[in-house]
């Protein structure tokens, strides 16, 4: 049996205490400030993909790793659309956040739901879960830095790809919920894809 106190599970740890400082780099005065968040974003997002890497290739899978990994994750995410809402207050960027949290903790009393009654998660790489993600954080990175580059509008890239991973997010609730409705109905238990 494997320590909680290893690699995959500190850098999981990593990513929650980075989350604080990422929101005071966010808000301070200075010029450098977003790229600085950037950064840090980038950081946390890197070490999402690492820590469940080493895990499975360390066979350091541990149930403290399995609980926290998704927890840092959304709150991660979750903090950077907050910030990124309060700091461009707009209709469509509201609706966008709202979407996507939204979806999270749907989701996430789903599966809480599913467990609840006995019924089995497959947990298997769903394509669409592994695009949702990685749009959404691209958007997330490039609105954060704001700033254009290379001649490149790097906001409204950013705007485009957020809106894109909304309609993912939608794509991938309705795949999660029709799996899950033979075991709503009291029917068969689903099958689900942890990464949908």
């Amino acid at each position: 049996m494997s320590s909680i106190y290893n690699l995959p599970n500190l850098l999981t740890l990593l990513r929650i205490v980075l989350i604080p400082v990422f929101v005071l780099v966010f808000y301070l005065p200075l010029s450098w400030a977003r790229e600085a968040a950037t950064v840090i974003f980038i950081l946390a997002a890197v070490t999402d993909w690492l820590d469940g890497y080493l895990a499975r290739r360390m066979q350091l899978v541990s149930a403290l790793g399995a609980f926290l990994d998704p927890v840092a994750d959304k709150l991660m995410v979750a903090t950077a659309l907050v910030l990124l809402l309060q700091a461009d207050p707009k209709i469509l960027m509201a609706l966008a956040v709202a979407v996507i949290i939204g979806r999270e903790i749907a989701i996430s009393a789903l599966r809480e739901w599913m467990a609840e009654i006995g019924s089995r998660t497959k947990v298997a790489v769903s394509e669409i879960g592994k695009f949702k993600t990685a749009t959404q954080m691209v958007a997330i990175i490039l609105l954060i830095y704001r700033d254009d580059l290379w001649g490149i509008p790097v906001h409204t890239v950013g705007l485009v790809l957020l809106y894109l991973a909304v309609v993912l997010t939608l794509w991938s609730m309705t795949l999660y919920v029709r799996a899950a409705w033979p075991s709503l109905r009291g029917e068969e238990p689903a099958q689900l894809s942890r990464d949908l």
